[in-house]
């Protein structure tokens, strides 16, 4: 995902119309179809203030991107095509409240998703305060796992919204949820360091501003 595709993404999922983003940040709205269109780029200064406003940092809008360039269609390497089939079971599974399967454990709660040479599984135990652990194989060999933990903080917590979140994660940010999605009163944060051969990472939800629920995850591919 580029910086343009970023943008639009982060103004539609806060509600905002380009008139309103550029009313927000004091630009004409001209300027605003110009980045998101890719026929321009934000200076530095405007950059910060789309950091502050959406809350995602500087980093998260402009690594590894270029708006105005084209990108050879090589062939998708196999790290790619891992990180696609597991967004695609996320939103087939547990954030989707589809495929349930057979507890592996006591008391445990288990999904799968299955398409072709791929396999996907998620387990986990507990209920407001809980963990788990999701893993994919490919011909029965696993290429991924990931353990996470995390805890109800608040009365306000929505799963729906937490599912919700989760089902919006993309290429750019493909291991719980998006860096930023706000729906009504809820918003989700998500940080990441290292990347999918080896990551830690931490999400939160914030209900009129307080904060509601919290999860640490770390994990990587297999070697």
């Amino acid at each position: 995902m580029n910086f343009c595709e970023k943008l639009q993404l982060l103004r539609k999922s806060k509600g905002y119309t380009q008139e309103k983003l550029a009313e927000e940040m004091h630009v004409s709205r001209q300027a605003v179809a110009k980045w998101e269109s890719g026929m321009a780029w934000p200076d530095i200064e405007n950059l910060l203030q789309i950091s502050n406003l959406f809350h995602v940092t500087v980093d998260y809008l402009v690594r590894s991107q270029d708006c105005g360039a084209v990108q050879a269609k090589n062939e998708m390497s196999e790290t790619d095509e891992m990180i696609r089939f597991r967004l695609k079971a996320n939103q087939n599974t547990y954030a989707a409240y589809m495929n349930e399967v057979a507890a592996t454990r006591f008391d445990s709660h288990d999904y799968r998703y299955e398409e072709g040479e791929w396999a996907y599984h998620d387990t986990y135990v507990g209920g407001e305060q809980f963990a788990g652990e999701e893993a994919v194989w490919k011909s029965g060999q696993a290429v991924y796992a990931m353990n996470y933990m995390g805890r109800v903080l608040g009365d306000n917590f929505s799963g729906h919204f937490l599912k919700e979140a989760l089902r919006a994660a993309d290429m750019a940010m493909p291991y719980r949820g998006p860096a930023y999605y706000q729906q009504g009163e809820y918003l989700y944060k998500c940080r990441v360091n290292g990347d999918v051969n080896w990551f830690q990472g931490y999400e939160e939800i914030f209900c009129r501003g307080e904060k509601v629920y919290e999860c640490y995850f770390h994990g990587g591919t297999m070697r």
